[in-house]
């Protein structure tokens, strides 16, 4: 959402400073908190490499996408665009991945529970029978 919404200030024409404080101010916690420093580092005039120095690895892709656009003056909107489009499909991936996980986790009591009832109704009885046909 950060990525979204930087590219739409950028897009606006609002300088990059100005832009992540506007983002670090709609973002809560502590991605809002570490915008709000580089937005502070950029307004006294930190080189971009300078500003980004030091963050987590959360926010790498965004930091190389904004010291690329610093150093060379390319624009950063679709490069903005494209970081959250990597970071929906990422995050995507993950939230299937832990559904397909939880099917299988939710399958472990349901056969713990179906399982006694099988041998006790359907194997037992068998194994009767038959013992009682071969001693009987």
């Amino acid at each position: 959402m950060a990525c979204e919404l930087l590219a739409a200030c950028l897009g606006a024409g609002l300088p990059l400073a100005g832009a992540l404080a506007a983002v670090a101010g709609a973002v809560p916690g502590p991605l809002g908190r570490r915008l709000h420093g580089v937005a502070a580092l950029h307004r006294m005039g930190a080189p971009p490499r300078r500003a980004w120095a030091g963050q987590p690895a959360e926010l790498g892709g965004l930091a190389r996408v904004l010291v690329r656009a610093g150093e060379s003056g390319a624009a950063a909107v679709p490069a903005l665009h494209a970081l959250a489009g990597e970071t929906r499909a990422a995050a995507r991936a993950q939230a299937q991945a832990a559904v397909q996980r939880a099917g299988v986790r939710v399958l472990a009591p349901l056969g713990l529970c179906f399982l006694p009832a099988f041998v006790c109704l359907g194997v037992v009885p068998l194994v009767l029978g038959i013992a009682g046909d071969v001693f009987g």
